[in-house]
């Protein structure tokens, strides 16, 4: 037993040495955990940044229920919108020991300094960078804190799919965020069978001339919407020019991204810079309203009226709060576990003989893999909604706010999530209900376009510098009354042409067309090879006197028969409704060879009946009465058969046979026989205003 008992205490001794090493790990939490912060600071999102930040730290540390006594201390880095000084604030950062890093806003310094988080071990979560390859498995230690244009272009494809544009001109700024949300915009319009049909691209700093020299060529081409991706410091000017350009009025559509409706919201637009943006379409991160949301903008406000906040609350703002309080859980989270802070030297970085960079002063975090997961588990409300990350790297629950620029503000026309797509409830509500993304489903107010209408815009025009639609004509040298070469303003006439001209005439605008004749003139061309140069784009459509075959449907599309078939002789049948007509059917040596055979049949039956079968006796006329009756047994079965009931037979000259030059060739068929008819041919997938006249996908009509 004294045994037993002097074990028992010492189990108990070690017991309570690891109670109070745990308990020592606890209170070993630092009194200071250094975040960075990088961002511009007087850019339109960085002055909001740089309050909404300030205000969430000052937040965490005065609540008491997170980080248990371990007080944020954040640095915050100026990176002047360059992403050489970006790289520069971002090692000094590092020097200061930081475990996190907030920012930046832009997407081309997020990626430059992604690369050195990698090495370092520090994560690095963006409120502002959106360009969607940041998501890429190349920069692990990059969260994403706001939506990814991924969503926010799959968001500009549905609008344009929901009002049935084809093509769209793309104006961006030609860096990492204008290239990579384009990148994504194409992708996404190519799933709706749309496409960009022209990229503009503006370098970052442009000037309005550049500007202007832009609009004017993009002026030029067909397409009329514009879908505007650039940085919010310069976006205004490019409507401003476009307002002098003429290019904000009726006809026009402006499509922009989620810059616009930052500008708007962080600042008081005068009524002249709110007149150039009329009828616009804009897209805003959507937020759920809630009352800390709420209580938060009155907050903003009263220190807006004491001169304390340099700007109104846009988005941008309501994330870089919540991305504060997403590094607060995760470190606290992180030092529950036992996580520590510490760090290490890394032995490539050494500093040379002659170097005064002083590289030994970057160090790794070594909790920065542990601390990485930790924002992937954390999960909390904040001002945005439901703040996750999922494992894509993004945010949950990408939805915008559709608007729409009228008057002095902004009308709110419907929303859009990746849930529901295009819809007039919030996507909080329908995140409840089963998910409807049919397209018959979208739903949109309607929109106050530029120019003061509520018209929809077609979306396009013809190109001051486009090209005539190449028409095809057969130059025959046969039946030319259909179509041959004429001494006429077109070159060419006959009944196909003048069908096709009228319905050219039936539309709402000129079409800018050429004909070109196809053939030599000494002998009718192959209309076979014709409807294949149709389908091989080097005619945009094919006029004439041209059969609807099997073969060539494969290949093109017709119009609806617009002639009836060709040449027919129509030729009374001599009707013969006699009693004897049952005997038309075989000719006299077959009846003669039949008769025999019933004599045959006849005279073997009676042999082999006579001395059995009563039936087959008697007197010499009772037998060749029973001998008939089987006659009359063969005669039935032929009454059954009757003659066709046409009265008339016809022979058929095939249209294209005869026109081909093959017009002796005669087919005779019944009346009920089908029919061959000519039509205009067009290429797949072409628009019916023009009575089956098709074009082809890149070119006017295919709108």
């Amino acid at each position: 037993m004294g045994l037993a008992a002097f074990l028992a205490v010492c189990f108990l001794l070690v017991l309570s040495g690891a109670e109070a090493g745990n308990g020592s790990r606890i209170l070993s939490r630092p009194s200071v955990v250094n975040i960075g912060a990088l961002y511009t600071f007087t850019s339109t999102i960085g002055r909001v940044a740089r309050l909404a930040i300030q205000l969430a730290v000052d937040d965490v540390n005065a609540n008491s229920g997170i980080l248990a006594g371990t007080r944020l201390n954040v640095i915050k880095q100026d990176t002047n919108c360059s992403g050489f000084l970006g790289i520069i604030e971002a090692l000094q950062l590092m020097v200061n020991d930081v475990v996190a890093i907030i920012g930046p806003q832009s997407s081309g310094i997020a990626r430059v300094i992604s690369h050195v988080v990698n090495e370092l071990h520090v994560p690095l979560l963006s409120f502002a960078a959106t360009d969607p390859s940041l998501a890429s498995l190349q920069y692990p230690y990059f969260l994403r804190t706001t939506q990814s244009d991924y969503f926010q272009m799959n968001a500009v494809a549905d609008i344009v799919q929901y009002y049935g544009w084809r093509e769209v001109i793309a104006i961006f700024v030609d860096d990492d965020y204008g290239r990579g949300g384009i990148s994504a915009l194409n992708d996404a319009l190519a799933k709706k069978l749309s496409k960009i049909s022209y990229k503009a691209a503006l370098s970052p700093n442009a000037d309005r001339n550049e500007v202007s020299k832009m609009l004017i060529k993009v002026n030029l081409m067909e397409s009329r919407i514009y879908v505007v991706h650039v940085n919010p410091d310069s976006g205004l000017s490019i409507f401003s020019v476009a307002k002098k350009l003429g290019m904000v009025n009726a006809g026009y559509v402006w499509i922009a991204t989620d810059w616009l409706s930052s500008v708007l919201d962080s600042s008081n637009v005068d009524p002249d810079t709110m007149n150039l943006i009329q009828g616009v379409i804009a897209l805003r991160p959507h937020t759920p309203d809630s009352d800390i949301k709420q209580k938060f903008l009155s907050r903003w406000n009263k220190l807006l009226q004491k001169g304390e906040a340099s700007s109104s609350l846009n988005a941008y703002g309501l994330y870089a709060y919540d991305t504060v309080w997403l590094v607060a859980y995760a470190i606290d989270q992180f030092l529950t576990e036992g996580g520590a802070i510490s760090f290490s030297s890394d032995p490539r970085l050494r500093d040379s003989n002659r170097s005064s960079l002083h590289l030994s002063a970057l160090r790794s975090f070594n909790g920065g893999s542990n601390l990485l997961k930790k924002f992937s588990l954390t999960n909390f409300t904040g001002l945005t909604g439901q703040f996750q990350i999922n494992s894509d790297g993004n945010l949950v629950h990408p939805a915008y706010d559709v608007l729409n620029i009228a008057g002095t503000g902004l009308r709110k026309i419907g929303y859009w999530s990746n849930y529901s797509s295009l819809s007039l409830i919030s996507p909080e509500i329908l995140y409840e209900k089963p998910p409807n993304s049919t397209t018959d489903s979208h739903q949109l107010y309607s929109v106050i376009w530029p120019g003061e209408t509520t018209i929809k815009p077609r979306g396009w025009v013809f190109p001051n510098d486009g090209k005539n639609l190449r028409i095809g004509v057969p130059y025959r040298t046969s039946f030319k009354e259909f179509v041959t070469k004429e001494n006429s303003p077109d070159g060419v006439g006959g009944y196909a042409i003048d069908v096709f001209k009228a319905a050219i005439n039936l539309l709402p605008y000129p079409v800018p067309l050429q004909f070109i004749l196809h053939g030599d003139g000494s002998a009718n061309p192959s209309y076979d090879e014709l409807v294949k140069m149709v389908a091989d784009n080097y005619f945009d459509a094919a006029v004439g006197d041209i059969s609807i075959v099997t073969n060539r449907t494969r290949i093109v599309d017709f119009t609806q028969p617009y002639t009836e078939s060709g040449l027919v002789i129509v030729a009374p049948v001599k009707e013969n409704s006699t009693p004897w007509a049952f005997l038309k059917p075989f000719s006299l040596e077959m009846w003669g060879v039949t008769g025999s055979f019933f004599l045959l049949v006849g005279v073997v039956v009676w042999i082999l009946e006579h001395r059995l079968n009563t039936e087959f006796r008697g007197s010499p006329r009772q037998q060749l009465v029973t001998i008939c009756w089987h006659f009359n047994e063969i005669r039935l079965l032929l009454w059954i058969y009757q003659p066709p009931s046409s009265a008339y037979r016809r022979m058929e000259i095939s249209k294209e046979s005869t026109t081909s030059g093959l017009h002796k060739q005669v087919v005779t068929r019944k009346i009920q026989s089908s029919r061959r008819t000519s039509s205009i041919s067009r290429v797949s997938g072409a628009s019916s205003l023009f009575a089956g006249f098709r074009v082809r996908p890149r070119s006017l009509f295919s709108q």
